[in-house]
């Protein structure tokens, strides 16, 4: 077993590898030989850069995805929070399995995998407006849910998830690592008294958990759920895989963000798949650094939006890896 506490997750974080400095230079040495004038294909550029520091090699490959989506459901929608029930994760779980989800498409589009986990589905988290969401134990087999989730032998990770309720959770978490209000949206599609519902059920998990704030991985304990939890272990997993990330909107966002709090450049190897119709994701997405490579007004979640994105990180390590230099192809460099 990796880890049996949060103390060992938290210890696990902190000795993280970091990326190849060598496969960098020489992608970077590659790049600038590419039959193209500098920078022609702007930030395509600097993906595939980033790529080949986790690969270990000038030439990455995208060949292998893999998406994971993780489901939970959340005893924080008793609140009124969302505009379906909670029996819809359940609902969806089986269409995915099924392969009739938008998220089932879009993996077979560009050549993924697709890995689904239901996390405790009859058993919800506890209501965070009440008492702690999780038991140490509880937040623990989440996160090694998702550790163990994550294969090794993928060379591109999507972490994607449903949950009924789980924008109010994300939302939560977001308050209480970065501070402010604001932070709740329409998610589902809630009319103004569910948002003010939201809005209060983050306020009153925030204050009441306040004893916590300055421990991250104690906030996703108090506030998170299992999905969330599970997300924040995948993307820890690849990490130590060195595996590259997409990340997808604000609820994936909301676990990474834990991880970021918990050690600094523990999303090093991570980009922002796309900007979601979700308020607060580009205010969460400042919060980490990241700027998404699509911006598509997709509010779905499942991973989708980081789906699509793996589309351009193959097209931006097609044409590093592929493209002869202007040595190779007898093109005169100017």
């Amino acid at each position: 077993m990796a880890f049996q506490s949060l103390a060992e997750f938290a210890a696990l974080l902190q000795a993280l590898p970091a990326p190849d400095a060598a496969a960098i230079a020489a992608a970077e040495a590659r790049n600038g030989m590419l039959t193209k004038p500098p920078g022609a294909l702007g930030r395509l550029e600097a993906v595939a850069i980033w790529m080949a520091g986790w690969q270990g090699t000038d030439r990455p490959s995208a060949k292998a995805p893999q998406i994971v989506i993780f489901a939970g459901n959340h005893g924080v929608t008793a609140r009124g929070v969302s505009a379906f029930p909670a029996e819809v994760t359940v609902q969806m779980v089986a269409n995915f399995t099924a392969g009739g989800a938008a998220i089932n498409q879009l993996a077979k589009a560009f050549g993924a995998r697709l890995d689904v986990h239901a996390l405790d589905l009859d058993r919800p988290t506890a209501d965070f407006t009440e008492k702690p969401a999780m038991t140490e134990a509880e937040v623990v087999a989440a996160l090694l849910a998702g550790w163990n989730a994550v294969d090794p032998a993928a060379d591109l990770f999507v972490a994607g998830e449903m949950g009924i309720g789980n924008t109010t959770v994300a939302a939560a978490l977001a308050a209480a690592l970065y501070g402010g209000t604001g932070w709740a949206g329409r998610g589902t599609g809630v009319n103004d008294a569910g948002l003010a519902r939201k809005e209060a059920a983050v306020a009153e998990g925030v204050a009441r958990h306040a004893g916590v704030l300055g421990d991250p991985l104690q906030v996703l304990r108090c506030l998170g759920g299992r999905e969330i939890a599970a997300m924040a272990g995948a993307i820890a997993r690849a990490r130590k895989e060195r595996v590259p990330v997409i990340l997808d909107g604000f609820i994936v966002c909301a676990a990474a963000a834990v991880l970021a709090k918990a050690a600094p450049g523990a999303l090093d190897h991570c980009i922002a798949g796309h900007l979601s119709a979700e308020g607060a994701h580009r205010r969460l997405l400042d919060a980490l650094g990241l700027e998404p490579l699509l911006s598509l007004g997709l509010r779905l979640g499942e991973g989708s939006g980081a789906a699509l994105a793996i589309g351009v990180v193959q097209g931006a390590v097609a044409c590093h890896s592929g493209m002869m230099t202007f040595a190779e192809a007898g093109v005169a460099a100017g």
